[in-house]
């Protein structure tokens, strides 16, 4: 893509988005930002692990954004007894005493993998490397999955009991953690009307995989410039708290901070928060908009910092 078809692209930006955002919002009430995260990684070619309790319209809200995206959409509910072949595909004997593969379920655009800490660590990485490499190995062969792929997982922080925690390394390939809160008073009120009419509302097809491609190469297109760049990596240094530029709740509260890859992502979600504003260049807020997508998940909090409850996400924004 030129550099006058990427400014094209980037100027339609906002307005699709702000009509996807309308569509969404037909059938979704509330979860505001949630959606502003979710398009945002899309449009980064990123994934997303979602954390809230039970009933608030998780699977709802990923399936409403597939179709609004013109993407397909598949879920896959994690168990304890799931295997790596149930979501990748296997190799099956035909009536021709043939062998040929059978895709999985991640052979889709849209991979909703609901509780992925439910299941066992070899099957979480038999999905998390299908998500860094976007393919899958079977009998020495590849296959590619479809584009665009992202995977939107979700985590409930209730129960832990049977459950296999993400360790840190495969947490560290979610482009965000979205935390995910319960309605007001008011948008619980609307969603009880509007789920228990006779009707239900239906979200209808805004864009499509092609202009999905183009509006990411136009987000990877943004100028940033160096103090923006100088912003993020002092951000991210800011979490490690053996190194000079810790502050005293970092030192008193982590165990390990953010690796390279997230001043990739602060950047990334910076541009495209940017242009999801009608902005064609990057700044400090934009940076700090998308900080607690990023950084939250990725900081190791010592004992003390789980003794006291002390939030990750208002550790983020004390950084700023």
């Amino acid at each position: 893509m030129s550099s006058s078809e990427s400014l094209q692209k980037a100027r339609e930006f906002a307005p699709e988005i702000q009509q996807v955002k309308q569509e969404i919002g037909r059938v979704v009430i509330g979860q505001e930002e949630a959606v502003e995260a979710l398009l945002n990684a899309v449009f980064c070619n990123g994934h997303v692990l979602m954390v809230g309790v039970p009933g608030l319209a998780k699977t709802l809200l990923v399936k409403t954004i597939s179709t609004a995206l013109g993407l397909d959409f598949k879920r896959v509910q994690f168990t304890p007894d799931l295997m790596p072949s149930d979501i990748l595909g296997a190799e099956i004997l035909d009536a021709e005493r043939k062998f040929s593969f059978v895709k999985g379920p991640i052979f889709t655009q849209v991979l909703l993998a609901d509780e992925i800490n439910r299941t066992p660590p070899k099957t979480q990485a038999a999905l998390l490397e299908a998500m860094q490499e976007k393919q899958v190995t079977a009998a020495g062969q590849l296959y590619p999955l479809p584009e665009p792929f992202f995977v939107l997982a979700t985590q409930n922080p209730i129960e832990q009991e049977g459950t296999y925690p993400l360790p840190e390394a495969q947490l560290d390939r979610f482009m965000y953690q979205v935390v995910l809160g319960y309605p007001s008073f008011e948008q619980e009120q609307a969603i009880l009307k509007q789920t228990t009419a006779s009707v239900q509302p239906q979200s209808q097809p805004i864009l499509n995989a092609e202009k999905i491609t183009a509006f990411q190469q136009a987000v990877r297109s943004v100028p940033v410039v160096d103090q923006v760049f100088e912003y993020a990596v002092n951000l991210v240094h800011k979490t490690r708290p053996e190194g000079d530029r810790a502050p005293a709740n970092v030192r008193d509260y982590l165990r390990f901070g953010a690796g390279p890859r997230a001043g990739q992502n602060l950047i990334l979600g910076a541009k495209c928060h940017a242009l999801m504003n009608g902005k064609l260049t990057v700044d400090r807020e934009d940076v700090q908009r998308v900080a607690p997508w990023v950084l939250a998940h990725r900081l190791v909090p010592n004992f003390r910092a789980e003794a006291e409850s002390v939030s990750m996400v208002e550790l983020v924004r004390s950084l700023y």
